[in-house]
């Protein structure tokens, strides 16, 4: 069942410092609504965002729905290894939560400036980086928590093909593919992370109407917060303070055929450390 809708007042404003949290692809649709609910539950919230200004809109409708929220805003570049290993050279402090949520899917296919084609690298990669750049500050803070969010419309998965070089780019397929990724990686980096006393879960968001799902072809009928709701509850609950390597839906641990390809898994990790 989905989370009640995000009721945020003065009194869940001022709840004591729960400490930091880093949101990426922060000004998207999905992306504030988890920035909010995490503002409201008292964490300094760092807005990761491509965008300077609509990560600055997003900040300041943080602010009229949550008074006193503590927010920051860093343009990065997530398609960018040398952009979120600069970023994280200026973080200071330990990190509580860290959630992958950027994703891009271009209708025709492009490559970063390093030459890798983007969906793979904002939406596979740059999660990738970003638990490899913060794992120190996520180490310092724990328990604390990775959030990957993908979707259970995933697959096509190519491990010969990852940057559609012989296949005809279609942002759908491409989008599949970095979402069955998702959801392979995050069983390493759990085991990677678990010594730590850091926890990595992966989830489907819901179906939000958003710039992402419209560059898809679809809409979708869930509110932004109702997306958010799973991503949250991942982050913050205590109900699932011990899950680690997990898939979720609707807030329930669900059975992911892609996590149990381990040969698969492994070839994956292997592939995208050529991208390091």
């Amino acid at each position: 069942m989905a989370e009640r809708k995000l009721s945020v007042t003065m009194v869940e404003a001022k709840k004591a410092r729960a400490g930091t949290a880093i949101v990426t692809g922060a000004s998207g649709a999905i992306g504030a609504a988890i920035a909010r609910g995490l503002a409201a539950r008292g964490f300094e919230v760092v807005l990761v965002v491509r965008d300077q200004g609509r990560g600055e809109r997003a900040e300041a409708a943080i602010r009229r729905a949550v008074p006193g929220a503590r927010l920051q805003v860093h343009a990065v570049d997530l398609a960018r290894r040398s952009a979120i290993t600069s970023f994280a050279r200026s973080f200071a402090g330990p990190l509580e939560i860290l959630v992958n949520n950027a994703a891009r899917a271009p209708r025709r296919r492009e490559e970063t400036p390093e030459g890798i084609e983007t969906q793979l690298a904002t939406n596979v990669l740059g999660y990738a980086w970003m638990i490899d750049a913060f794992a120190e500050a996520l180490a310092r803070a724990a328990p604390a928590r990775v959030v990957n969010v993908a979707s259970y419309w995933a697959g096509d998965l190519d491990l010969d093909d990852l940057e559609f070089r012989r296949r005809r780019y279609d942002n759908g397929t491409a989008y599949r593919q970095s979402k069955q990724a998702n959801r392979m990686l995050t069983v390493l980096e759990a085991e990677q992370l678990a010594p730590s006393g850091v926890s990595v879960n992966v989830c489907h968001p819901g179906d939000v109407d958003s710039t992402l799902s419209n560059s898809l072809g679809f809409g979708g009928s869930a509110t932004p917060d109702e997306g958010a709701a799973t991503p949250l509850w991942l982050a913050t609950s205590p109900d699932v303070k011990d899950q680690s390597g997990g898939y979720f839906e609707r807030m329930r641990k669900v059975s992911c055929s892609f996590a149990r390809d381990r040969k698969g898994i492994e070839r994956l990790y292997e592939a995208c450390r050529r991208f390091s």
